[in-house]
């Protein structure tokens, strides 16, 4: 017979008990919670409890908070909202560590002849954080036009096996390392025709934002100040403004000091922040992951809750109806 179990189809025999279907699912003993067609059952009537066709079954447990608060990335689901680089690290155990400190799910790289391992000899990046386990996202660190961009990328998706998450930055010059934004119009649009998913480098303009988001990239990375400068946001309203008005997710990229920087990101509203310099660069990196990770939950969480509104006065925190002098 056909019963509902959270809402799907489930083939029982004849008079299956609630325990029955509870153990098939790998229950038993777990603290759950049964609702059989809208009413709670104990958990001691689960024995003697005899389904029938069609009946509707609610099975429930508790989870930690926000950890179904999960955003899509080119289709892809991902519970992590910090993104972290690879580059400045001392050496590759100190990268493995600091990123599975940060409990990072994308991770950067950039594409060099020696970067990734292929002399002899050198350790593999690519062994430290396996595909497997991470989605690595090849970037275009060092390019200066739209051209070297698209070459860099279309490498990155062939060393991948047809990889098509690549993160885009053209650079306008090597003191500020600030996009050149009329080359990467360029190169966006030539990407997202060759059938990549776009992850975008720009300036915090929410114009530049906009059109690259109409261009057809998945994700829009505007900066919070100069890469690998620890200045932290120095406009959060262009941020606001950026957030405001997309409809792809906003991840800010580049600038970011410490772990308040990425919570004030995350309050703002953005889907995500990408650092590197900021943990590779601590004194500890590893506690600076950890630290930058719970940054970016509390951050978010504020984000969800709802900040109470400014006040130019005080406002009593206690009712003062009632005094007694």
């Amino acid at each position: 017979m056909i019963v509902y179990v959270n809402g799907e189809t489930r083939d029982c025999a004849e008079h299956s008990t609630v325990a029955e279907v509870v153990a098939d699912l790998g229950l038993t003993g777990k603290k759950i919670a049964v609702e059989l067609n809208k009413e709670i059952l104990p958990f001691q009537h689960y024995d003697a409890q005899q389904l029938k066709a069609k009946d509707r079954l609610e099975i429930v447990h508790a989870i930690g908070g926000g950890q179904d608060d999960s955003f899509m990335l080119a289709g892809v689901s991902y519970h992590s909202r910090l993104l972290v680089g690879t580059g400045k690290y001392k050496d590759m155990e100190e990268t493995r560590l600091a990123i599975e400190a940060s409990g990072a799910q994308i991770v950067t790289v950039a594409l060099r002849r020696t970067n990734i391992g292929q002399n002899p000899g050198e350790p593999n990046l690519l062994d430290v954080i396996s595909p497997d386990k991470y989605t690595i996202l090849p970037n275009t660190a060092g390019c200066y036009t739209a051209e070297d961009a698209v070459r860099t990328c279309r490498l990155g998706r062939e060393l991948l096996g047809g990889h098509k998450l690549v993160k885009l930055e053209v650079l306008a010059d090597q003191k500020t390392l600030f996009p050149d934004v009329a080359e990467t119009y360029i190169a966006a649009e030539l990407l997202v025709k060759d059938g990549f998913d776009v992850m975008v480098y720009t300036n915090d303009d929410p114009i530049a934002a906009k059109r690259l988001e109409e261009i057809g990239c998945v994700a829009v990375m505007p900066l919070a100040a100069p890469i690998g400068s620890g200045l932290g946001i120095r406009n959060p309203y262009n941020i606001l403004t950026i957030v405001e008005n997309a409809r792809v997710p906003i991840l800010v990229d580049a600038g970011v000091g410490t772990a308040s920087d990425a919570a004030i990101a995350m309050e703002l509203g953005c889907a995500g922040v990408l650092m590197n310099t900021a943990i590779a660069a601590a004194n500890n990196p590893i506690l600076m992951a950890t630290a930058m990770r719970k940054g970016i939950e509390a951050g978010r969480a504020a984000f969800l809750a709802g900040r109470m509104p400014r006040r130019r006065f005080a406002s009593a925190s206690s009712p003062i109806d009632g005094l007694f002098f």
